[in-house]
């Protein structure tokens, strides 16, 4: 059974969407939420069309049977989450974002995410959101009205200061000064942010200069704390050769360079890493952000203790 999509019709919405050169395909998943011990994740669309070129998401453990591009989008996910919330004997925060964007560019149409956030503002929890994407200002209204009955926390991710390495390095989504831009919109509305500082690219945005430019404007918007797991990324099958034809498309030698200073590792820090942490945690530090992943995950699973409504079941 298909969903109703409220503008268009659902071809109408597919030739759409190849006309900007993206595919999808539509299934009815099993189910929607992960997790356990009052957090839970959930991912409405698989797959991704912001190009980034160092996507995690694209290795192959993650066992795609699709092209990355070809959007998987989980028709009954509202269906699905309104009947899992309703089970739910206890109020909690669900994220949504880790995988794949909720706001990329099917989104525009199918409004899925959307109609997700309106049921867990019916239900009284609470949202963590990820995106890079400028397109989750269409459900500031949303997000504001769930902050207030619960608690809304939207993460932005940020890699890089310039404009201009942004549209290589994340060529399908707005620019980092646009990113800035709506953290700054979701301050004036009363709901707090994290970004994700991650990755850096060794021998790319690795400089002093990008990581302060970042979280100065960080700490201008009102951001409550950072993500960062370490100054590099991560590669492994799948996503390494994605990356590296990128790097020979967009700077030619530094693929070999690449593989003379890290080989086949999983973990590729930046040469300037330890300088450049010292810098994060200062910073942070001075600017009063929040600057560990537990830290920050702490306070986007948190749902204050007034929202935490208990049932007779629970007595």
């Amino acid at each position: 059974m298909f969903l109703p999509v409220p503008n268009g019709s659902r071809l109408d919405i597919i030739f759409k969407l190849k006309q900007r050169g993206s595919e999808m395909h539509f299934v009815d998943a099993k189910g929607i939420l992960t997790g356990s011990g009052g957090h839970y994740g959930m991912n409405i669309y698989r797959g991704c069309t912001h190009g980034c070129i160092y996507c995690d998401s694209r290795s192959r453990c993650y066992q795609f049977t699709h092209p990355f591009e070809d959007i998987e989008v989980k028709q009954n996910a509202p269906n699905l989450l309104e009947k899992a919330l309703k089970s739910k004997r206890k109020k909690c925060m669900i994220g949504t974002g880790a995988m794949s964007d909720p706001y990329m560019h099917c989104e525009e149409n199918l409004r899925l995410t959307r109609k997700c956030l309106e049921i867990i503002l019916e239900n009284d929890f609470g949202v963590a959101i990820q995106t890079k994407s400028d397109r989750i200002l269409r459900d500031i209204d949303l997000l504001a009205k769930i902050n207030r009955s619960a608690k809304c926390v939207v993460q932005m991710t940020l890699t890089t200061y310039d404009d201009d390495l942004c549209h290589i390095l994340e060529p399908n989504v707005c620019i980092t000064k646009r990113r800035i831009e709506v953290l700054e919109e979701m301050r004036k509305n009363g709901i707090p942010t994290i970004v994700w500082l991650t990755p850096i690219l060794p021998f790319i945005n690795d400089t002093e200069d990008n990581i302060t430019a970042i979280l100065n404007e960080c700490a201008r918007v009102g951001v409550k704390g950072i993500i960062n797991f370490g100054m590099g990324l991560t590669l492994r099958e799948g996503d390494r050769e994605y990356y590296y034809a990128a790097l020979d498309r967009h700077f030619p030698g530094m693929k070999e360079q690449y593989i003379k200073q890290y080989g086949n590792a999983y973990d590729l820090p930046s040469p300037n890493a330890k300088e450049l942490m010292g810098i994060f945690q200062r910073i942070c530090k001075e600017k009063g952000m929040l600057s560990t992943p537990d830290e920050c995950f702490r306070f986007m699973q948190e749902l204050p203790d007034k929202y935490r409504q208990m049932s007779i079941f629970d007595m």
